[in-house]
């Protein structure tokens, strides 16, 4: 086992090669490990190091489940999250994810991701898994099997043939960069502006075991996350296109205060809130890819495909692919043939998908008008807070085998006075 401080250039013969050991990395590194795999994760940083995307969904909890990290993940001191609050000029709304159409966990936590990744990143080298920490690939040669050229922090070449490679490389997206699979997002270009704060919030009527969605009063494509941690901090974070945040000035930190106080309930419950760390924004984020998956490669969570921070789906995304991609990869190492487009990149791309059809639709503003409606039918509450907890790869939920019809149908159905 290699720790951080190991430096080797000897080349290397290994089952997979997995590039990044966030959360997609460690959970497929383990489940391959489980599976008797050799495998080793090549991590360009050191860990702990920031991340954002800390608010988890309930169906991330199964996937830590499977890979053995679930007691170090409960241990762990995480802030409990038990649901969604939505805000919008004066409206509130919840969303209890244990009332939900499908069978699943209910609850899960909200955490810091350097803290979460760094644990999960442990858990899985306890378990036997190599990590490369600050090693960081430049080449794939895809002409036979899979060859990495990887150079460790002290300048020094080595490579890695694979029978297979997984990137787990999330925003770093080192595969469709270096093999040219990088396409446009259809979904418009936007923003985020966010850090993390000591919230001090007095407010007993605020719920920390909830994500909490604030609305912009006058714009309904603006957005603010508030995810609260344990220990007083919160993590705060403003989303949009950029045409709507140009009225802003100053530094990071004044513009993102500024647009916060355009949200009279955020201002009132951060009034004596201290940032803690600097402010920092992500553009552009949205990404798509020409090819998700070959016979020699397979791309995991953001690296092949990001939508919106908006439903926190990111985390969610990159567990379910790591899991699926391995059930298809330990086939194909045990020399049974795989259609990777049919048994992985379809399968994934429904979820995706379903998640795509409501970050489409709460920017337009269709969403929005579900979520707040006040006299909604209690069964379907449960189907859509079921794509709210990360369960958007259930077919028996109609609001996923048909997301858009449905949609469309309950929002007719808001505007009828005599909703049941």
């Amino acid at each position: 086992m290699l720790s951080s401080q190991t430096h080797t250039v000897s080349n290397m013969d290994v089952d997979v090669a997995i590039i990044g050991a966030g959360p997609s990395g460690a959970i497929a590194a383990s489940l391959l490990r489980q599976q008797g795999h050799h495998v080793v994760v090549i991590e360009k940083q050191h860990f702990p190091r920031f991340s954002i995307g800390e608010s988890l969904l309930p169906c991330c909890m199964q996937f830590i489940e499977q890979a053995g990290m679930l007691e170090a993940v409960n241990k762990a001191g995480f802030q409990f999250k038990n649901g969604a609050a939505f805000s919008h000029q004066g409206r509130y709304t919840t969303f209890n994810f244990s009332d939900k159409f499908t069978p699943g966990p209910g609850t899960t936590f909200q955490v810091q991701r350097a803290d979460f990744d760094k644990l999960l990143a442990d858990t899985a080298i306890e378990q036997g898994v190599e990590i490369r920490f600050g090693h960081q690939v430049d080449a794939l040669d895809l002409s036979n099997n899979p060859r990495l050229t990887v150079t460790n922090e002290q300048g020094l070449q080595y490579q890695v043939n694979a029978k297979f490679v997984l990137d787990a490389s999330g925003f770093g997206r080192v595969l469709p960069r270096l093999l040219n699979l990088e396409q446009p997002s259809n979904l418009p270009s936007r923003s985020a502006i966010f850090t993390h704060i000591e919230d001090n919030i007095s407010d007993p009527n605020f719920d920390r075991n909830k994500i909490l969605i604030s609305v912009h009063p006058q714009h309904k494509d603006i957005w603010y996350w508030l995810i609260p941690f344990s220990h007083n901090r919160c993590s705060i974070g403003v989303v949009a296109e950029p045409h709507l945040l140009q009225h802003l000035s100053g530094s990071l930190e004044q513009q993102l205060l500024a647009i916060i106080n355009e949200e009279p309930e955020l201002h009132r419950l951060l009034a004596k809130a201290n940032i803690v760390q600097p402010c920092a924004t992500l553009k552009g984020y949205s990404a798509n890819v020409s090819t998700l998956a070959t016979n020699q490669f397979a791309l995991l969570g953001n690296a092949g495909e990001f939508l919106d921070p908006v439903f926190s789906s990111g985390v969610t995304i990159a567990m379910q692919s790591a899991s699926m991609a391995v059930a298809c990869l330990n086939k194909q190492l045990n020399g049974q043939t795989v259609d990777w487009e049919s048994q992985y990149s379809a399968p994934l791309m429904q979820g995706v998908n379903t998640f795509r059809t409501y970050v489409q639709a709460w920017y337009d503003g269709r969403f929005q008008d579900v979520i707040f409606y006040q006299q909604s039918n209690s069964t379907i509450k449960q189907m859509i807070c079921s794509i709210l907890a990360g369960y958007a790869w259930d077919m028996n939920n109609p609001f996923v085998k048909e997301s858009e019809r449905r949609l469309n149908t309950i929002v007719e159905l808001c505007r009828e006075p005599d909703i049941a």
